[in-house]
C-alpha cells in the first residue's frame, strides 16, 4: 500500500512560497516538509514513477500515466503543494493541502466546519519502512490545529486505501457513488501531535547517529 520545518509553519503560505520560489528542496539545505517549487518538478516526477512501479508490482492502480502532470503541480502558484525532503535534500514525499473541501458527499454542516483537505499524497517506496506517508498526514493534522481548523479530510477510491488511512487515525465518514466508481470520504480531527518532532528525527536517523 502506498504510504501514499517546523520553522516555516508560522508564516503565511504565500510568504513561505515566495522565499523559496526558485530553489529546489536539494538546495534549501534542510529536511522537513517544505513548500514545493518548480525546481522540484523533476524529483517529484522521478519519485512518482518509482511509486508507480511499486504499485504495479502489487497489482494496484498507479499514477504512471499522470506522473508528469502530478509533478507539474510543484510549480505551486497557490502555495498548497508540499514536499517531504530528507536530510540530504532528496524528495521522498509530496502532498497537497487545500483550504476547501469538495462539496459533493459532505453535509452542509460538515462543509461549514473549518478543515484542510489532503490530495495526491505520494511517497518514495524506498522509504516505506519509515512510513513517510504517515508522517506527512500527522504533520497535516498538527498544522491544521495550529491554523484553527477542526478537521483534516481526504478521499480515496478503493478499500485498501481506506484501511491504510485508518492506520493514520482517519475515519470513514461517507461513501459516494460517482460516475467512474465509489469514493470513500475520510476525516480526522485536527490536533497537536505531541511526538511529531521525534517522528521526524526517527525518519532521518542513521546508524551511528544515536537512533
Amino acid at each position: 500500500m502506498a504510504d501514499s520545518q517546523f520553522s516555516l509553519l508560522n508564516l503565511p503560505a504565500r510568504s513561505r512560497h515566495a522565499d523559496h520560489k526558485y530553489r529546489s528542496a536539494a538546495t534549501r539545505g534542510r529536511p522537513g516538509v517544505l513548500p514545493a517549487t518548480a525546481a522540484d518538478i523533476p524529483a517529484v516526477e522521478t519519485m512518482t514513477l518509482a511509486r508507480s512501479t511499486w504499485l504495479e508490482e502489487q497489482g494496484l492502480p498507479s499514477w504512471r500515466e499522470n506522473a508528469a502532470e502530478l509533478a507539474r503541480q510543484a510549480e505551486n502558484p497557490d502555495g498548497d503543494v508540499w514536499v517531504l525532503a530528507s536530510d540530504n535534500g532528496k524528495i521522498i514525499g509530496c502532498t497537497t493541502v487545500q483550504e476547501h473541501t469538495p462539496p459533493w458527499g459532505w453535509t452542509d454542516e460538515e462543509l461549514s466546519e473549518p478543515a484542510h483537505y489532503l490530495y495526491t499524497s505520494v511517497t518514495d517506496p524506498a522509504y516505506r519502512e519509515k512510513k513517510p506517508g504517515t508522517l506527512m498526514a500527522l504533520w497535516a493534522v498538527d498544522r491544521a490545529a495550529q491554523q484553527g481548523k477542526q478537521w483534516v479530510r481526504r478521499g480515496c477510491n478503493f478499500p485498501g486505501l481506506v484501511a491504510y488511512n485508518r492506520t493514520q487515525g482517519f475515519e470513514l465518514l461517507h461513501e459516494v457513488q460517482r460516475t467512474h466508481g465509489r469514493i470513500y470520504l475520510m476525516g480526522r480531527r485536527a490536533g497537536q501531535v505531541a511526538d511529531l518532532q521525534e517522528r521526524f528525527a526517527a525518519l532521518w536517523a542513521r546508524p551511528g547517529r544515536g537512533r
